[in-house]
């Protein structure tokens, strides 16, 4: 029996890993998890799967709802919880399915309980990259992408020498705006950009996605994960998201990974990595994936892009800096505070605003994370 902690179990990530655990009741068991603030989402698993543990990282619910037990499952309330959680001796794997830095410390955690990490929460290594590569030097514990590009790629490199390799590329969606004219992205509104043309997944992520700022924290991440220099990650523009990573061989081959745009299929990877996943998930034959596409971005419709790219050559925190200036603008975008093309302006503004610098520990990193997260505010109100 695998014995999984899921941070995040109300979000997209965290329903296809529920989806999987009902997939393989025999072989995986939800032994603790944590949801935000959905309690009915939480009673619903509690109800299902018996957690040992379940943590709302919400401390403004209305506690009275599920209490400090039900049923079996202990309840606990606050984020500081989640550090607590992933390191328990009966964990196998935890997977990080949280959006945003929130997850950097149940992470840190879990690097230190020497636990296998099934990594879905992006901004970990794109905020903290230099620190949690060092933490992973002193640690058995190793990172499993979920995401489904990362995770692609994972399983085409995992077993290649990396002198053999030319460049590694992420594919793209191209998200809610990608055939809109360029002229009107001024005047979109959060309704459209919320309307993903392929993958369903929470608003953050999703608007992410329109901006193309998803794939930006994904080529950090990558660049991190797989010690590949920004010179040797691509992006493609694949609107069918059928082909999720591609990775060109120097002698100019160049290998694929498809599957049918489910999480389920990079989850369960994760999960049972370094075996393979006992059952087929869904049968796809490659004849129905019918035309697949792919063309360049275009760096004027997804300015954000290239301004992420130069935040990871520059290194240090700017990467940081990035991260959190996006999550501040893109909460205004959701309250309708601002525009879309705003949320790149606040990026640059912001990236411009701090110095970069090149700290060793974690509280210089969350330093840094709090200031630039205070001056995309400030720059937006001045």
């Amino acid at each position: 029996m695998i014995n999984i902690s899921l941070l995040g179990a109300s979000g997209s990530v965290g329903e296809s890993c529920l989806k999987v655990i009902d997939r393989f009741p025999d072989k995986l068991k939800l032994l603790n998890c944590s949801i935000h603030s959905n309690l009915k989402k939480g009673l619903e698993i509690i109800t299902k799967y018996s957690p040992e543990y379940l943590v709302i990282t919400d401390s403004n619910v209305d506690r009275g709802f599920l209490g400090t037990k039900k049923s079996n499952t202990i309840i606990l309330y606050g984020d500081s919880f989640l550090k607590e959680i992933v390191s328990f001796n009966e964990i196998d794997i935890v997977v990080t399915a949280i959006v945003g830095a929130i997850g950097i410390h149940p992470t840190i955690s879990a690097i230190q309980a020497n636990k296998k990490i099934g990594i879905a929460n992006k901004e970990t290594l794109v905020t903290f990259g230099p620190y949690i590569k060092s933490l992973l030097k002193q640690s058995k514990s190793e990172l499993i992408p979920v995401d489904s590009e990362h995770n692609a790629l994972f399983q085409l490199i995992n077993h290649k020498k990396k002198e053999n390799i030319n460049c590694i590329t992420l594919t793209a969606s191209g998200g809610s705006f990608r055939d809109f004219p360029i002229e009107d992205l001024k005047n979109v509104t959060v309704e459209q950009a919320l309307k993903h043309p392929t993958w369903k997944m929470g608003p953050k992520i999703t608007i992410d996605s329109a901006s193309l700022v998803n794939k930006s924290l994904e080529v950090i991440e990558a660049h991190f994960l797989f010690d590949m220099p920004y010179e040797k990650i691509e992006i493609v523009i694949h609107p069918e998201s059928i082909v999720h990573g591609i990775v060109e061989n120097k002698d100019g081959s160049v290998e694929m990974y498809a599957s049918h745009p489910d999480m389920i299929f990079p989850v369960a990877h994760s999960i049972f990595y370094p075996n393979p996943t006992p059952e087929i998930l869904i049968e796809r034959k490659p004849a129905s994936f019918k035309n697949l596409t792919f063309k360049e971005v275009d760096y004027k419709r997804y300015p954000a892009l290239p301004l992420a790219i130069q935040s990871g050559k520059m290194g240090g925190t700017a990467p940081c800096i990035y991260n959190a200036a996006n999550e501040v603008a893109v909460e205004l975008f959701l309250k309708q505070e601002i525009k879309f093309l705003e949320i790149t302006e606040i990026i640059e503004k912001t990236l411009n605003k701090i110095p970069i610098s090149y700290p060793e520990s974690l509280e210089e990193f969350l330093e840094i994370d709090s200031l630039a997260r205070k001056t995309a505010k400030i720059r937006k109100e001045s």
